[in-house]
């Protein structure tokens, strides 16, 4: 059984990870699980809870790499991916003809193009796999691939198995650039809804209405939504513990106004969506970058919360 290999253990990769171990794809005295994070303590948090798997904990991104036939990546951000990928201990630095790299990564498409493209002068296969999800998804198994790139990798027995042990579904878009098109398709769809959505929520109390009821109200209509109904009760009670860091949406929200305004295409909601996202994220006083994106509501709350005291003292003088 080929051996595979996990770069990156962070909110996504720790689930995604365990999927695999569960899942019983890796793990094995045959084919263990070569693990490897910035952090150490994360493998060692992974090895603990799967006493009974074989998780080897790699010294860097490259002995991973050396290690495994199959290398799964998930780094958060696109300075970490790239430092990992092409530092002197990094995946780059430990491939040879033949191995698959899969990177599940959100990036700008001329990164994937790169990683694709180095990969490939040197013997090896890469698969672009950016996922929809976010850390619960990543926990159970739902996620869903968007996968460009290499058919080879895509079809291979051993990686549609891994696939399926952390997802629910995968799809292929062929050539490379193309999953990473779809996700921030996706993202910046998402970061609009969230926005709107905080928005509606703000007025609603604004105007004296009850939050929870008219969550209530929206699950029952055509606006329903499962994110609508998670997130929900959560920001009422100014819970926003990370599944999906506010940092990292504004981040692909930014990439597909990017990616809009190279193509021509008006994008006008989403460009004010991620302006709306950008201003929270680089609030100071708020400081909830690295907040789930749900965070976007106490944006709007403060912004809310300043115009009204404004009217106020205009109407007092």
């Amino acid at each position: 059984m080929p051996a595979i290999g996990f770069i990156g253990l962070g909110i996504m990769g720790e689930g995604m990870s365990a999927r695999l171990l569960s899942g019983n794809v890796a793990g094995s005295t045959e084919s263990p699980l070569f693990v490897w994070n910035r952090t150490t303590s994360k493998c060692d948090e992974l090895k603990s809870r799967f006493a009974d798997k074989e998780v080897k904990i790699c010294e860097s991104a490259r002995e991973v790499v050396e290690k495994s036939d199959i290398v799964f990546s998930m780094l958060s951000t696109p300075e970490a991916s790239k430092a990992v990928f092409e530092g002197p201990d990094g995946t780059l630095a430990g491939l040879t003809k033949g191995k698959y790299i899969i990177d599940c990564a959100t990036l700008a498409e001329s990164d994937m193009k790169r990683m694709y493209e180095l990969v490939e002068e040197k013997g090896g296969l890469f698969l672009e796999a950016p996922v929809s999800g976010s850390k619960g998804p990543a926990h159970t198994g739902q996620l869903i691939f968007l996968c460009a790139g290499s058919k080879t990798i895509h079809d291979d027995a051993t990686v549609q198995s891994a696939l399926a042990a952390m997802g629910k579904a995968t799809h292929f878009f062929g050539d490379i650039g193309n999953g990473t098109r779809a996700k921030l398709v996706v993202n910046s769809l998402m970061g609009s809804m969230m926005a709107a959505f905080s928005e509606s929520l703000v007025l609603a109390q604004s105007v004296g209405l009850d939050g929870s009821k008219m969550l209530e109200v929206i699950g029952q209509g055509a606006i329903q939504s499962p994110m609508y109904a998670l997130k929900g009760p959560k920001m009422l009670k100014g819970d926003h513990d990370p599944n999906f860091p506010l940092q990292h949406a504004h981040k692909d929200m930014k990439l597909a106004v990017d990616m809009a305004k190279a193509t021509g295409v008006s994008y006008g909601v989403t460009e004010q969506a991620e302006k709306l996202f950008r201003e929270v994220r680089e609030d100071k006083e708020l400081n909830v970058a690295e907040d789930d994106f749900s965070a976007v509501f106490e944006g709007i709350h403060k912004a809310s919360s300043s115009e009204f005291s404004k009217k106020r003292k205009a109407g007092s003088d």
